[in-house]
């Protein structure tokens, strides 16, 4: 079932900027996360962790850490049956899952390589400095293009470090680059960074010894994905496993894997018969939760003397870190899905090598490859307009795709609908560009660095099936259900606008149920901007179920034919009549056999799912507008305008949270934040001393803006926008840095002392 959503009352709730249903008890200080749950009896775990990038473990002595008051166990991989956490890639690609704790080598810092359990977690933390472990260190490599030699294996039993290799090309490369009146090329580098969503992670788990069952209580962002690596992991079946998500503070892809410690938390919860739980330290965090990007392109375009790009070619190198987690090896392929963008490019040879490294392991962040593909195809643009003396904006405007939609790219992607010139033009006249240039230039007259940055993109979005529910109780009140697993985004006051859409009821009197994998079917959790054009597909096609129940025992209780029957202002109505009777009304009768239509069963609710057959393709235009302090290299974000396109939008306001939220995440990565390594595959950014991320007073309000290009791929005809502030911040941002030095290019982050020696040295 697949019906386009209608108008059907009065106010209308699908566009409508409802504040955020959910926020009370945050902000009142009653949000359930992780660490506020309590069971009796509870044992704490604390996990002793790698010192070393690369040694072998010759020994662990827990002799004194277990004459530490309350401690009862030390565990090391030896008392365990060999448990992983899960991680995959194509038949293709070369996969080393992540043992729970180590197995004789540890391959990054801070990989677990023991575990205390405890009566408290100060006792457990307590005997970690007393477990002593013996390593015989071992050269380590953490530099992608450095494990690209093979000259140190990560893993000496595959014989390479090379986990993945792809290639795309389509067109005469050859010719366009034999032919282009300009080639234009850079090595860029996208450096690692964490996700450090507010919330580190954590696990809870019990054992049923009445049931012999199990629950898993996990700041995650797939509840299903985790009862069912659970159960395999300790060979139960499902319906022997429970999965929990309470609030998430954040999670921004990272928390899409399941990890070790919830596969070693759950083992240790049935083997003790007792609730065990782990909450994550900051300081682990930036070890042991996955980091994002981490990759290296060198890449070429070439252009004709108009300005037409003729062919874009090069490799791009992902650094994988040390083993394979759920999302380690999806963000780099969908590095070279993405990178034609917006443009028309009619030739196109892209390779990608993914390598292990001794690092932390990668995965999903904030984008998940796209925000990659459209840094590295921006900054190629904007070194080409400077090449060929053309303007940014009308070499895009240029290049820019014109359709016809559905478009199909040269790397694979199906755009389902767009309007990309027709979007760029619209933000240089929100922004009134030729001011701004005019602006820029008497600035350079007063000796000011002013610098203007562009950005148009695309992006991909969705993906999967799901379920929804919806049952209204004899009172007229509502309970929606959905498999996906929100975590922050305010989806929930999006599904009980549909829900209010299609069946009237105000959104006070709708309750919405997630992250339990007793109350839910099914679903695929949160990822991929996925929740609204999946779970609210799905969920609108089980109020749409409802909706023709109620229509029917509407019309029985009025005497008239259904299909004359409609929703309006004063309830479930007779067409063209003042004969209505209200939800509640209706509701009653739905409880009560005896007041329904003989071929209807009793009750009032429908289930759904929606299988997105297609990806949808978000897209939008961004501008900023920076100045560069001459003498400390400070650069200020003056302003900063956003355009992006997600389709119909359900609520305004939970559109411009993520475009907000969006834009500090891409502007942190451009100035700020970055995680690195010494020679010896140390990290050097455990803690916010070393890793910077904005301020608010670094902040600048974002200009928020939206388009409507609605897509066909969903009922609701949305796309998703979680992403989007998070791509198209990071060039722009660095775009109008280098507008402002007027030099070909830095790597990101773009700190006060990188620029302020780019000035030093006569570059700017």
């Amino acid at each position: 079932m697949s019906s386009a959503v209608e108008p059907q009352t009065t106010p209308k709730w699908i566009g409508k900027a409802v504040k955020r249903l959910e926020d009370g008890k945050f902000i009142t200080g009653k949000g359930s996360f992780i660490e506020d749950l309590v069971l009796e009896g509870t044992l704490h775990v604390a996990l002793v962790r790698s010192l070393y990038a690369h040694a072998r473990v010759t020994g662990i002595d827990a002799r004194e850490a277990l004459e530490v008051p309350g401690v009862l166990a030390v565990y090391t991989a030896a008392d365990l049956p060999e448990l992983y956490a899960p991680g995959s890639g194509g038949r293709d690609a070369k996969v080393v899952q992540h043992p729970v704790l180590a197995q004789d080598f540890v391959r990054y810092v801070g990989q677990p390589v023991a575990a205390v359990v405890a009566t408290s977690r100060e006792s457990a933390q307590d005997a970690l400095q007393r477990v002593y472990v013996d390593y015989e260190a071992l050269d380590a490599v953490s530099d992608p293009l450095e494990a690209l030699q093979n000259a140190v294996l990560v893993h000496p039993g595959l014989g390479t470090n090379h986990a993945l290799q792809r290639r795309t090309t389509a067109g005469d490369v050859g010719a366009a680059f034999a032919s282009a009146h300009r080639v234009v090329g850079a090595r860029m580098v996208q450096q690692r960074v964490a996700p450090t969503a507010m919330e580190p992670r954590g696990v809870l788990a019990a054992w049923d010894k009445v049931q012999g069952s199990l629950t898993v209580w996990s700041s995650t962002q797939m509840p299903h994905e985790v009862r069912g690596t659970v159960a395999e992991a300790l060979g139960l079946p499902e319906n022997r496993v429970r999965a929990i998500t309470p609030d998430v503070g954040g999670a921004f892809g990272a928390k899409i894997n399941v990890y070790p410690e919830e596969i070693l938390v759950a083992y240790l919860a049935s083997r003790l018969e007792k609730p065990v739980k782990w909450v994550e330290s900051r300081a682990e965090s930036f070890v042991a939760t996955v980091h994002g990007r981490a990759q290296v392109a060198d890449l070429e375009m070439a252009l004709d003397a108009e300005g037409n790009i003729l062919g874009l070619r090069g490799r791009v190198v992902a650094d994988l870190g040390a083993y394979i987690l759920d999302t380690t090896l999806g963000n780099a392929p969908g590095t070279l899905l993405m990178l034609q963008g917006p443009y028309e490019i009619p030739a196109i040879d892209l390779e990608l090598v993914s390598v292990y490294t001794h690092a932390t392991p990668t995965g999903a962040y904030r984008g998940a490859g796209r925000p990659e593909a459209t840094y590295y195809l921006e900054r190629l643009v904007d070194m080409a307009a400077r090449e060929l003396g053309l303007d940014p904006a009308e070499l895009r405007l240029k290049n820019l795709i014109r359709g016809p939609f559905p478009y199909k790219t040269l790397t694979g992607a199906k755009y389902d609908s767009g309007a990309y010139p027709e979007t760029l033009r619209k933000l240089l006249e929100l922004t009134d560009y030729a001011a701004l240039r005019a602006e820029q230039a008497r600035a350079r007259q007063e000796g000011r660095l002013l610098g203007i940055g562009l950005c148009s993109y695309v992006e991909i979005t969705g993906y999967g099936w799901d379920t929804g529910a919806v049952r209204i109780n004899p009172d007229g009140s509502a309970v929606v259900f959905t498999g996906t697993s929100p975590h922050g985004q305010g989806a929930g006051t999006g599904f009980a606008q549909i829900v209010a859409e299609r069946l009237g009821i105000p959104l006070e009197r709708i309750q919405i149920v997630q992250g339990d994998t007793l109350a839910i079917p099914f679903g695929m959790g949160t990822a991929g901007s996925r929740t609204l054009s999946v779970g609210g597909s799905a969920i609108l096609n089980a109020a749409e179920k409802v909706a023709e129940k109620v229509r029917r025992i509407a019309a029985h209780l009025l005497e008239a034919a259904p299909e004359d029957v409609e929703l309006g202002e004063r309830g479930w109505g007779v067409r063209g009549t003042d004969k209505a009777v209200s939800l509640e009304q209706v509701a009653q009768a739905a409880y009560s056999p005896r007041k329904l239509p003989p071929d209807l069963e009793p009750g009032l609710e429908g289930q759904a799912t929606f299988n997105l057959k297609e990806a949808n393709y978000p897209f939008g235009a961004h501008l900023a507008l920076v100045e560069i302090d001459r003498e400390t290299g400070q650069v200020r974000v003056l302003r900063y305008v956003a355009l992006d396109d997600v389709g119909v939008v359900v609520n305004p306001l939970l559109v411009e949270g993520q475009q907000q939220g969006g834009v500090a995440q891409g502007l942190g990565q451009a100035l700020y934040e970055g995680i690195s390594y010494d020679e010896v595959g140390q990290n050097q950014s455990t803690s916010f001393l070393e890793y910077n991320l904005p301020r608010a007073d670094q902040m600048v309000r974002v200009e928020a803006h939206r388009g409507g290009t609605r897509s066909p791929t969903n009922p609701l005809g949305v796309k998703g926008i979680g992403e989007a502030g998070t791509i198209g911040a990071t060039p722009t941002v660095v775009n109008a840095v280098m507008d402002a030095l007027g030099i070909k290019h830095l790597d990101m982050p773009l700190t006060p002392e990188k620029v302020w020696r780019a000035l030093r040295q006569g570059q700017g």
